[in-house]
């Protein structure tokens, strides 16, 4: 396993982070606890020692499978464990508030559902229009020298964002979403931490599933899935990424005896910039594939054909916008 040091981490962090939004069961068809818990333990077997979550992944259901997991097995101390405040919720409709009074609450209950005395890495999950920046960052800053959490993140913000956290607070990690299908933070993300020493940890390598080289066109999701509402998954740009992932995966399977899964870690791995991919498991064997995905690299004329492939494909692109929750104002009652 490929490890990075992330500013305020002691341990060094695996390159490979699990992410845990789907054990929460909310928004990708249910989940099964013991599978999770099972999960999270081949995880750390396997190396994978950063463990992602969220309160709002399961409306705190994530949370507590972890904190239960890593408890009962005397793990807590072996692992880099990161969670994020700024999102509340209606039922199950979450909308985006980072005021001091939100996070100072939420940083209370994850403590109690991860059962720990502090968080390695701490995001606000989501830029909330609604609260001015100042406020955001000045409850970061003091969670931060209270020494309940060892490190600041962001999530989903802009340079402009993280510009003005940094003005009120240190900033050492950004989690924007990134795969070789999804790009948009290449023009000023990427670059941007790069300049100012802010790590990044980037979700959805796999875009959803639709790397893993398993879909066809007649898959279906339940009822309550998120790709039912992903631009990505309707035709007809589902076909032109179905087309795209098929040439990827002869192309991993000719040059290097891989699949489309693999190449598409890989890739992100590879991408200057990035310190961690997360890799969203819901059960054991859904972690198979990060096996395949270390000790070798992309050469320059294979990140070419991937470019050229990607292109020729898919005609109609369209990025991971549509996940953004709405502000307080917007959100339903």
């Amino acid at each position: 396993m490929e490890t990075v040091k992330l500013a305020g981490i002691e341990r060094e962090a695996s390159r490979i982070g699990l992410g845990t939004w789907a054990l929460g069961g909310w928004m990708w068809g249910g989940a099964d606890d013991d599978a999770s818990m099972r999960t999270l333990l081949a995880a750390i077997e396997k190396g994978v020692n950063l463990i992602d979550t969220a309160p709002v992944y399961g409306f705190g259901r994530s949370e507590e499978l972890v904190g239960r997991t890593l408890a009962e097995a005397g793990l807590r101390d072996q692992v880099v464990l990161s969670t994020k405040a700024g999102i509340d919720w209606r039922g199950e409709t979450p909308f985006r508030n980072a005021s001091r009074g939100r996070i100072e609450r939420e940083v209370e209950d994850s403590l109690k559902r991860l059962r720990t005395d502090r968080i390695d890495i701490y995001f606000v999950h989501w830029p909330d229009p609604l609260t001015a920046c100042s406020e955001t960052a000045g409850a970061m800053h003091d969670l931060l020298k209270s020494g309940k959490i060892r490190s600041i993140g962001v999530s989903n913000f802009s340079p402009a964002q993280m510009d003005a956290m940094r003005e009120l607070s240190p900033l050492h990690v950004a989690q924007p979403p990134y795969n070789l299908l999804e790009r948009g933070i290449e023009a000023d993300v990427l670059p941007y931490c790069r300049d100012n020493g802010v790590a990044t940890l980037t979700y959805g390598a796999i875009c959803r599933g639709l790397l893993s080289g398993r879909m066809t066109a007649e898959t279906t999701f339940e009822k309550g899935d998120l790709r039912r509402v992903d631009p990505k998954f309707r035709a007809p740009r589902y076909q032109q990424y179905l087309a795209a992932v098929a040439r990827l995966d002869a192309l991993a399977q000719e040059r290097f005896g891989k699949r489309v899964i693999h190449l598409a870690l890989r890739w992100v791995l590879d991408q200057p910039g990035v310190s961690v991919a997360l890799w969203g498991a819901r059960n054991p064997g859904q972690l198979a594939p990060i096996d395949g995905a270390m000790g070798w690299s992309l050469d320059a004329d294979t990140l070419a054909e991937i470019e050229r492939i990607v292109a020729e494909e898919v005609t109609d692109p369209v990025g991971p916008e549509f996940m953004a929750p709405p502000d307080r104002e917007h959100a339903p009652a």
